[in-house]
């Protein structure tokens, strides 16, 4: 279905509420030091690795030495390629985030069981050499994923491919919508990010920064600042690298110092001080140029039940926040 056949969000929507109650977007974002992505066209399950046009087995197996490693693999398709047939190859990314190690990998593979032969847990450490095996080159620019998986959330679907759709186009007019090598395109659509509820949601890699309730505007604002090695803390869930309290602390600083940086901050420690139900943390964040800073973060259950996902009964999910940021170097 085309992004103008899909019906707007209904009031009761998940992002819809979602967005109604001012749930705090820090502290969401997927945890992953490491992705995998698989190039796969056609319609996607709910599970989408394994529940697509790509050979279940061999999507399991991918499942498996990921969660083994903590790799977070996903699919992506070139946007509005939804049809059916079966792809001569299949073009595949490969990212580590962390900001010492950050680099993106990319290829095409004829049999996607190929992809078997990357190193897992070499890709976890953030070793190039876990795509040795196959012919990989490392482009040095960002590729933005959107969710658009309606098999998954509704929302995903009828505010997320809008917008990838939107941004492609937006791209490809610029003339900057393609890789290093000119060959593929920066913006995708892709199967899971969590956080449905946040939709419209993007991922940009390698750095692994994902953003909540974007649009057209924000996100082509987004890949732009990542293409200059920048991050937007307006709309950012969080660094994949980093725990969700890390990724709170993180973005704290950032909005204390006013950095943009990719790379300019490390989450060093994260040390939870209270437990669940209402659990704490102080996290220490370094900054590349030596400083050093403490904060302080809390978790409490929302005040007003929601369904975190479309469908599902009503929740209190876990908000994270920020209560301060202390300079100890």
């Amino acid at each position: 279905m085309r992004d103008d056949q899909l019906p707007a969000p209904q009031p009761h929507a998940c992002s819809v509420l979602s967005r109604e109650l001012h749930e705090p977007l820090a502290g969401t974002g997927a945890v992953a030091g490491a992705w995998l992505l698989v190039e796969q066209p056609g319609p996607w399950g709910r599970a989408a690795v394994t529940e697509s046009r790509l050979d279940p087995e061999l999507g399991a197996e991918l499942e498996r030495r990921a969660a083994e490693t903590g790799v977070r693999p996903a699919l992506i398709r070139r946007v509005e390629e939804h049809h059916d047939a079966a792809p001569h190859h299949r073009r595949w990314f490969a990212a580590s985030t962390h900001p010492k190690r950050t680099w993106l990998a990319t290829g095409v593979v004829e049999d996607p069981a190929d992809l078997l032969t990357i190193d897992f847990a070499a890709l976890a450490a953030g070793d190039r050499s876990a795509v040795a095996a196959l012919d990989a080159v490392f482009p040095g620019t960002p590729l933005l994923g959107v969710c658009t998986n309606g098999k998954r959330d509704v929302c995903c679907a009828t505010v997320g491919r809008p917008v990838a759709v939107a941004v492609e186009a937006l791209d490809t007019a610029s003339g900057a919508g393609a890789g290093a090598d000119g060959r593929f395109p920066a913006v995708w659509e892709i199967t899971h990010l969590g956080g449905h509820r946040f939709a419209p949601t993007a991922v940009v890699l390698p750095s692994g920064y994902s953003y909540g309730r974007l649009d057209a505007a924000s996100a082509t604002r987004v890949l732009a600042d990542a293409r200059r090695g920048r991050m937007a803390v307006e709309g950012c869930r969080g660094r994949s690298t980093w725990s969700r309290a890390g990724q709170v602390a993180e973005l704290a600083v950032r909005s204390a110092l006013d950095e943009t940086a990719e790379d300019a901050l490390e989450v060093v420690a994260v040390t939870q001080t209270a437990p669940d139900p209402e659990p704490a943390w102080t996290a220490v964040v370094e900054h590349a140029d030596g400083r050093a800073f403490e904060v302080s973060v809390t978790g409490s259950s929302a005040a007003v039940p929601r369904p975190e996902s479309c469908g599902k009964a009503d929740g209190t999910p876990l908000e994270l926040r920020a209560d301060g940021v202390d300079k100890i170097r």
